[in-house]
């Protein structure tokens, strides 16, 4: 049996193989720790053997993906100054494979696809988490709270507030008749459980402004092109005074209070500050990539035995910036930045400055959630994370491909039409081809 290409390939066609892939790679990103290689070799499955299916699709404009691939370059590349140079070679690789998985699901996959497949497996992994009912106590704060089958209650929390997210653009944007509002129902009362019960912080006060901010994008809609660039520029300018505001008069430490925290967020201000005084060690080039959590490390050590992570596994200086600072250094946090507002910029501007799209405004709120949650966490720099594929992903998305029109043959034209009849235009107003298309 043959299956078309377009069943693969063609983001018009292959929501189902689509759908099926996305889920498919979000259960490897929650549960590849728990399940093993098996999940990941699955996530390339489904991704890279539709290279073979149509490669000229991914060389097509392979320029506008410049900034990612260099970024990865330099990743590859810090092999050559890193304290532990076995790790960052493999680390390296594994990266580099995961941000080509996402610009093949970039150029493969819908917005809408990737919605709904994201709904499948996240659907997926909070059952499964249910069902595992792990709870952890955090000695730092002395709360339990619920982590399923995760290592924290930051990813499962992280995994609630997408599932939150994705329910509701998909039933602004995308939804289709009454049954697919009974299908997402589940889905969003299961991702709301989950972020109430498993108390992430971060996870809870960033999914309401993403929601605020998509539907004032939403809204925009009803605007001219013209008063869309005002009201985004006031609003800009309101935003950047309320928060300096905010910072002056002491009202971030309400709102941390709201959710349980101090202003030292949780031991989170000494880490950064442990980690910004190894950057001073490296500040250029930084240690290597995924150098500095290492095993036998005396630094890392003395940082896993003050925050009693017994597992030595899995910890970060919960903020992105300093991470890339210290395994990276100026350069690669430069080239990370870059990525990350590059995207914002792009998709916001194809809202408030060219032609409304749903596809960008969801693809900028999944960025902002990014953004907001890049300051305490770090889940745009590691391979086989939900955060980082989400990212390039928006990201491969900027670049506009041309549409491919199936070549007509000459067994298609009347054998028995008279002379020129063949090359008369097919379409009133369009211009007769001067030969084959």
């Amino acid at each position: 049996m043959k299956i078309p290409k377009s069943l693969l390939i063609d983001p018009e066609k292959n929501s189902v193989y689509g759908a099926f892939a996305v889920a498919v790679s979000i259960w490897a990103f929650s549960y590849s720790v728990i399940f093993g290689q098996v999940l990941i070799l699955a996530y390339y499955a489904v991704w890279l053997p539709l290279i073979l299916v149509d490669y000229r699709r991914f060389l097509r404009q392979l320029s506008s993906a410049w900034l990612p691939l260099l970024f990865a370059a330099y990743v590859c590349f810090s092999v050559f100054w890193s304290q532990a140079p076995g790790v960052t070679a493999r680390t390296s690789v594994q990266y580099f494979s995961h941000i080509a998985c996402a610009y093949i699901a970039a150029r493969t996959v819908s917005v809408r696809t990737l919605t709904i497949g994201a709904l499948i497996g996240i659907f997926i992994v909070l059952i499964y988490s249910l069902k595992v009912a792990n709870y952890s106590e955090d000695v730092l704060d002395g709360t339990v709270n619920f982590v399923g089958a995760f290592a924290s209650k930051n990813q499962i929390g992280f995994v609630g507030s997408l599932g939150i997210y994705f329910c509701v653009v998909f039933l602004a944007f995308y939804r289709r008749g009454r049954l697919s509002l009974i299908l997402a129902v589940p889905v969003v009362l299961l991702s709301a459980y989950v972020l109430v019960v498993s108390h992430s912080a971060t996870s809870m006060a960033s999914i309401p402004a993403v929601l605020a901010l998509v539907a004032l994008l939403a809204m925009s809609k009803l605007l001219s092109r013209r008063y869309r660039r005002v009201i985004f520029l006031i609003g800009a300018g309101l935003l950047v005074v309320v928060v300096f505001v905010a910072l002056n008069l002491g009202l971030m430490d309400f709102v941390l209070g709201l959710f349980g925290k101090d202003s030292t967020l949780t031991g989170r201000t000494y880490l950064w500050e442990q980690g910004w005084n190894a950057v001073q060690k490296s500040p250029i080039l930084g240690v290597g990539y995924a150098a500095y959590w290492v095993q036998g490390f005396a630094e890392a050590e003395r940082l896993w035995n003050e925050f009693y992570i017994t597992t030595r596994t899995g910890f970060h200086f919960h903020n992105t910036y300093i991470e890339a600072l210290v395994e990276l250094g100026f350069v690669g946090a430069t080239l990370v930045s870059l990525i990350m507002l590059r995207t914002l910029y792009g998709h916001v501007s194809a809202v408030i400055f060219r032609t409304w799209q749903a596809d960008s405004v969801i693809l900028f709120g999944v960025m902002v959630l990014l953004l907001i949650r890049s300051f305490v966490e770090v889940e745009i720099l590691n391979p086989y994370i939900m955060g980082s594929f989400l990212m390039y992903f928006s990201f491969f998305k900027l670049a506009r491909l041309p549409v491919t029109r199936t070549r007509r043959s000459h067994a298609m034209e009347p054998a028995d039409a008279p002379r020129g009849e063949a090359d008369w235009p097919r379409h009133p107003g369009r211009p007769a081809a001067a030969g084959p298309s």
